[in-house]
């Protein structure tokens, strides 16, 4: 039987300010592996998809949970285990006054509950530009009024404080830092770090700290700080998780840690945790792999520095010894963002570069940037043969584009 459509079921008009930059380009690179190309990807952050193993101890601590019968609902904040364990890890890292935790389907959904409990329609939240596009997608969705400040490219991608300053108004309620930073790589200073949380303290505002990278420091010299542990005076939500350092980026485990002075959060933390229960719980079963990854053998965490820091010096030495591309180089987690001297926009770019050369990028708009640059954001977890295939097609790319 024919139907005839009389009508048409029309989106949310707030849909029209949610993107996801990373998984939207997928879509063209498809298209042309349909066509019988091979792909070489640079674009999705998941080690699991390269050369990177999970823990054995965390593979058995999991299915043995499922064998036991953890396989129905979980306590909505997280299984005891698990909680004990973030919480000691976070107090080992200088954590003080920790008023919470919670545990969630992977950092993304405490992120979103953090932000729907904090955020009135027409409020914002000030976040960095570039930043990693699942923060503007949530805030798109709860009709929050964007804000974005500058992390400053010649000076290590550290945010601009004075931008950050400038920017504070009477509807800003939070501060989010992403630190290591995705998607340039930066680990902010101590400086940074003081300058930030004066500015909340000042002005009474909250801290989002993204720190799911902060075992992924690749050099030496540097060192991760957390802000919380650094102002444990001011109100801070810390996210993190299983998926980058530990390697399971599918098993959808990441939580959220709240430090801050004795009452300033109570209200705040019941609204988060109203939406928890109305989920019920994280993944059960995986819970129980928390306590054993975070207390367990570090092993392989040497081996991830390891490979990440020879891939990201291939890509340093790419990018210093090709016409108009600069990097500011990286120092932890694994991405990349190189600057293009190109005419057109680099959106044009990364599509163009994988429909012809077949090599997958982001475009550095869909992190967000300064007005007047391009950038494309590379994720260098490929193995080195993979890598220095890529560089190279890329490199042909432009020399047969830009004609100097």
């Amino acid at each position: 039987m024919t139907t005839q459509v009389s009508f048409q079921i029309a989106p949310a008009s707030r849909m029209a300010n949610v993107s996801y930059a990373i998984r939207d380009l997928a879509v063209v690179a498809d298209q042309v592996a349909k066509q019988g190309h091979k792909i070489l990807y640079l674009n999705i952050g998941d080690p699991c998809t390269y050369d990177f193993q999970t823990p054995p101890h965390m593979i058995e601590a999991a299915t043995k949970a499922m064998r036991d019968g953890f396989n129905g609902y979980g306590d909505s904040l997280g299984e005891h285990s698990a909680v004990e364990a973030i919480r000691a890890r976070a107090e080992r890292r200088g954590f003080q006054g920790i008023r919470g935790v919670m545990v969630g389907f992977g950092s993304g959904e405490v992120i979103d509950h953090c932000l729907t409990a904090l955020i009135n329609p027409g409020d914002n939240v000030l976040t960095p530009c570039p930043d990693y596009p699942l923060y503007g997608a949530v805030l798109g969705k709860i009709s929050a009024e964007p804000n974005p400040y500058f992390l400053t490219e010649e000076n290590g991608w550290q945010p601009d404080l004075d931008d950050i300053a400038a920017r504070i108004n009477s509807r800003t309620k939070a501060i989010l830092l992403i630190n290591p930073n995705n998607p340039t790589g930066a680990i902010y200073s101590k400086e940074t770090l003081e300058g930030i949380a004066e500015l909340a303290r000042r002005n009474n505002l909250l801290i989002l700290a993204d720190e799911i990278y902060d075992s992924l420091v690749l050099d030496e010299e540097q060192k991760h700080i957390s802000i919380a542990a650094l102002a444990p005076d001011v109100p801070v939500i810390t996210f993190n998780g299983l998926s980058k350092a530990y390697l399971v980026p599918g098993w959808r485990i990441g939580w959220a840690v709240a430090t801050g002075p004795e009452g300033a959060l109570d209200d705040y933390l019941e609204a988060v945790y109203k939406l928890l229960r109305a989920r019920l719980s994280a993944p059960h079963p995986f819970m129980y792999a928390i306590a054993p990854a975070l207390n367990g053998p570090q092993d392989h965490l040497i081996e991830v520095r390891n490979k990440l820091r020879r891939r990201r010096d291939i890509t340093a030495e790419w990018a210093a010894r090709t016409p108009r591309v600069s990097l500011t180089a990286p120092h932890g987690a694994f991405y990349a963002f190189p600057k293009l001297d190109i005419p057109e926009d680099d959106k044009v770019f990364v599509t163009e570069l994988v429909q012809q050369k077949y090599v997958l990028c982001v475009h550095g708009s869909g992190f967000g940037q300064r007005p007047g640059t391009h950038h494309m954001r590379i994720v260098y977890l490929p193995p080195e043969d993979v890598l220095r295939q890529a560089y190279d097609r890329i490199s042909e790319f432009m020399a047969e584009r830009y004609r100097d």
